[in-house]
């Protein structure tokens, strides 16, 4: 397996980032979170966990060891493959996971694309004796505040390439879309499209 991948960032898309390491281009599908922190140009090491299908190998970037771990923990419950487990890391910081199953929390967990309210029962259950105590990591951008979307889709488009008041001002204007449960990545195509038309 491949433990985490150092490299030059060649390219970031709005869900990968492409990693030069020795002359191959490796391919790392990460959060908006993960991504606002990657410049093109730049050298970055990202603990990585590789998915193996049938007809695939997928390869995930991560900001720390931390959030890898929760990653492949979530996978261990039932129902939740790498696309939901990766929902998770991106919506949800490793500790505000860890409270959220200690202290029953569904609605906490239900904000995440793709789990209902049967699923996040089902999480708490499986997992609420192996995931741990909080253990008073970093923050994560964008939990912090009555609008988590609102930071995540603002840092996506930093680490895309555009200017802080730009980001502010297609932030706010995707908001109406927005909804009870908004989806970062709907949003953040939708902000770009705002930009790339001004």
């Amino acid at each position: 397996m491949i433990a985490f991948v150092r490299g030059q960032v060649a390219a970031v898309t709005l869900s990968s980032a492409v990693l030069e390491v020795g002359g191959v281009g490796l391919e790392l599908m990460c959060t908006p979170g993960t991504l606002a922190t990657l410049r093109p140009g730049h050298t970055a090491t990202l603990p990585t966990s590789m998915v193996v299908r049938e007809d695939s190998l997928t390869l995930f970037g991560f900001l720390d060891d931390d959030e890898k771990t929760i990653f492949e923990l979530v996978q261990t419950a039932s129902g939740v493959g790498p696309k939901v487990a990766q929902a998770i890391t991106a919506v949800l910081a490793p500790d505000d996971l860890r409270t959220a199953i200690a202290s029953d929390d569904v609605k906490t967990l239900t904000r995440v694309p793709g789990i209902g309210q049967k699923g996040a029962q089902r999480i708490i259950l499986e997992l609420k004796d192996r995931i741990g105590a909080p253990v008073g990591a970093r923050g994560h951008a964008g939990v912090v505040g009555s609008a988590p979307w609102r930071d995540q889709v603002h840092q996506g488009l930093v680490g895309l390439g555009w200017g802080v008041r730009d980001a502010e001002q297609a932030v706010e204007a995707v908001a109406p879309q927005a909804g009870d449960s908004p989806d970062v990545g709907l949003l953040l195509r939708a902000a770009l499209q705002t930009l790339s038309k001004a």
